[in-house]
């Protein structure tokens, strides 16, 4: 091997990729400990392959030594396997994956016969490299070894919120990246060529791993935020002038009728409890724990405003639901339709139908122009927030019918299969 300015061409963004990769491991102040060690595995490993390409280029090209080029055949058949295996690491940190360390442990004990045998390959006495019968060991288990880890890829992601899934695409690239170096190497690479495609591949594959790293630290960061979101939106609901007016109430009727001020007292310290009780719970709770939660604020209202009635109608309960999205409706069906008019009805039904958990939120009244509320700020924020929470927790939709004076239909419609019905359905 020559070293003229095409070699160092080569050599030069290879090996500025690995050092530039190591020292934003070492500074990055989000990655874990795991992953920052497998990291560290995975550049010096990486950096040990392009050492071996260049020495096995060289010992090719000078006088026969048969040993050392046999043996950085073999560290070379050895390592690509185990680097698919850490990239493995990387999606599914705390497994053993002792399946693949056989696979690798196969491939290695197969490519040692090298050195007393032809079964695998072997350095004639002109130099030369020639594969045996067992030639292709480590091609077949690396492409296995693909596969594992791109179904372990696809599995995970399957699991995954929705806007996770594009993520999916990283490991799609690297894999077929690989399989195009894998490629290249056998139709165009050649003894003058001092790093060959799949090493680059692997290096670059590196790179794109740990950026993948970095996208799930930004998806765990934005459900972070979904989840403070939520205890606004959650603490929201305890509104200053529904307690003042609660408690203006209960003050009204320990003067009057002290039994139902302690009802109403009770009611109250339930609705409190829930609402704070919410913090704690996963964004998706069983529809009959909300059910019961806007129970209870219903009857706080009906007490207050004795001229309002509430009917459920709820056969079907045996699905999950983001925490505080009837009751909130509810809420402003009571607030801004039923309080203002005479036999004030909002009605809540559940059903099933079509493969969708379909929950109805209706009331007879004042209504309002839906189109405008949706552009409007502040008023109906409420409304929104229980879209939004609907649609990325649970692929949920949500459609408003509504027309002033003519009462409002919200109706809310959850894929069963997404919308958390496994153990309750």
């Amino acid at each position: 091997m020559v070293w003229n300015i095409n070699t160092l061409m080569l050599l030069f963004p290879v090996c500025f990729l690995l050092i530039g990769l190591t020292v934003t491991v070492v500074l990055d102040p989000y990655i874990s400990k795991k992953h920052r060690v497998i990291m560290f595995i995975i550049i010096a490993l990486s950096l040990t392959l392009v050492a071996q390409n260049i020495v096995e280029n060289a010992l090719a090209a000078g006088p026969l030594r048969r040993f050392w080029r046999t043996t950085a055949s073999v560290y070379g058949y050895t390592v690509r396997p185990v680097i698919l295996i850490l990239f493995l690491y990387i999606i599914c940190p705390d497994e053993k994956h002792l399946g693949c360390w056989a696979l690798a442990l196969a491939n290695f004990l197969i490519h040692i016969t090298a050195y007393f045998s032809h079964i695998c390959l072997w350095i004639d006495n002109t130099n030369h490299y020639h594969g045996g019968l067992l030639s292709k060991t480590c091609l077949y288990i690396s492409l296995l070894l693909l596969a594992y880890l791109l179904y372990r890829s696809v599995r995970n992601y399957s699991i995954s919120a929705k806007s996770e899934k594009r993520g999916i695409l990283i490991h799609v690239f690297v894999v077929l990246m690989i399989l195009a170096a894998v490629f290249m190497d056998g139709k165009v690479g050649g003894e003058d060529q001092p790093v060959t495609f799949l090493t680059y591949a692997i290096v670059i594959g590196s790179v794109f791993y740990y950026i993948w790293l970095h996208l799930r630290f930004v998806q765990m960061h934005e459900e972070d935020l979904k989840a403070r979101q939520r205890i606004k939106i959650m603490m929201s609901q305890i509104r200053p002038h529904f307690l003042y007016n609660t408690l203006s109430s209960i003050q009204a009727l320990c003067l009057t009728d002290p039994e139902k001020a302690f009802d109403v007292t009770e009611k109250f310290g339930t609705y409190l409890r829930q609402n704070i009780d919410s913090l704690d719970r996963p964004e998706l709770i069983p529809f009959e724990k909300e059910l019961e939660h806007t129970r209870v604020y219903s009857e706080i209202e009906m007490i207050r405003f004795p001229s309002i009635r509430m009917e459920y109608d709820t056969p079907d309960t045996g699905f999950m639901i983001p925490a505080l999205t009837v009751q909130p409706l509810v809420e402003n069906a009571i607030r801004h339709g039923v309080r203002s008019v005479e036999n004030g009805l909002v009605r809540v039904s559940s059903k099933k139908a079509g493969g969708f958990h379909e929950i109805v939120i209706s009331d007879n009244g004042k209504g309002f122009d839906a189109a405008a509320a949706e552009n409007a700020d502040g008023t109906h924020i409420g409304i929104r927030n229980v879209r939004e929470r609907l649609a990325s927790l649970c692929c949920g939709t949500m459609t408003i019918e509504s027309a002033e004076n003519a009462g409002t239909k919200i109706t809310i419609r959850i894929p069963a299969e997404d919308g958390g019905s496994g153990p309750l359905a």
